[in-house]
């Protein structure tokens, strides 16, 4: 088995227009490919966060609600890795972007943040 890399994370929201919003215009993912899927009737965006990595939007009607956040089972959160954890909080503030404060990782040292999207999905910023 040769499993070298994360090729796409998919996510659902509840807010398809909110959360292209936030995660093309406030974070700047590109769009690759953007769908309606009459079938389902539900949006698929695929968004491009580097050369190698793609994050899938799913956009349903009425998507159960995340059980409690984060302590369940499944998704935990979304990390991004970054040069300057307080350089990309600015960034963010300046795009009407809150981050909880600032911290070391416990284990690697490493600093690191929270914050959410639309929908409550903790996003953590680390170096």
């Amino acid at each position: 088995m040769n499993l070298s890399a994360i090729h796409h994370v998919a996510i659902i929201v509840s807010d398809y227009e909110a959360s292209k919003e936030f995660y093309v215009n406030k974070l700047g993912f590109s769009i690759i490919r953007e769908n309606y899927r009459p079938e389902r009737k539900d949006w698929k965006l695929d968004l491009r966060l580097s050369d190698s990595v793609e994050l899938e939007i799913f956009a349903e009607e009425n998507p159960p609600k995340r059980v409690n956040r984060p302590e369940a089972c499944g998704l935990r959160h979304l990390a991004f890795q970054v040069d300057c954890v307080e350089e990309t909080v600015n960034e963010l503030a300046a795009r009407g972007i809150v981050c909880e404060p600032v911290r070391a990782d416990t284990y690697t040292g490493k600093r690191m943040t929270f914050f959410f999207d639309p929908d409550g999905l903790p996003l953590e910023l680390h170096e």
